[in-house]
């Protein structure tokens, strides 16, 4: 049974920063992108970043440019996303998300994606 576990999160001051990790288990998914999407209240979930199979190809929503970055680690099945400078508007929950698409690109919407986290709430205060 495929797992991803999402761990970090929880409640920021403005400009602080947050790590969030998503370890899968299950399976491997070395050859497949991973993603981290958001989805705050009254909102459509949306990608914020995302990586392709091997890591050299990453995907960035333009309001988190210069401020988070992906990582993936797959001798740990495992993505990271790092987010400083953070922002009253990056208050959403956070899944990870990994992509249906073998050596594929960096998913970009959720319908790209089979399997999920289960969201982990950032808060961000001003």
């Amino acid at each position: 049974q495929v797992q991803l576990v999402q761990s970090g999160g929880g409640l920021v001051q403005a400009g602080g920063s947050l790590r969030l990790s998503c370890a899968a288990s299950g399976r491997t998914f070395t050859r497949y992108g991973m993603g981290w999407f958001r989805q705050a209240p009254g909102k459509e979930r949306e990608v914020v970043l995302s990586i392709n199979w091997s890591g050299g190809r990453t995907h960035y929503a333009d309001s988190v440019k210069g401020r988070f970055t992906i990582s993936r680690d797959d001798a740990k099945n495992t993505v990271y996303l790092q987010m400083n400078r953070l922002k009253p508007e990056d208050t959403a929950v956070y899944y990870c998300a990994i992509s249906s698409s073998f050596l594929g690109p960096p998913p970009l919407t959720s319908d790209e994606c089979d399997y999920w986290g289960q969201g982990t709430q950032v808060t961000v205060s001003s």
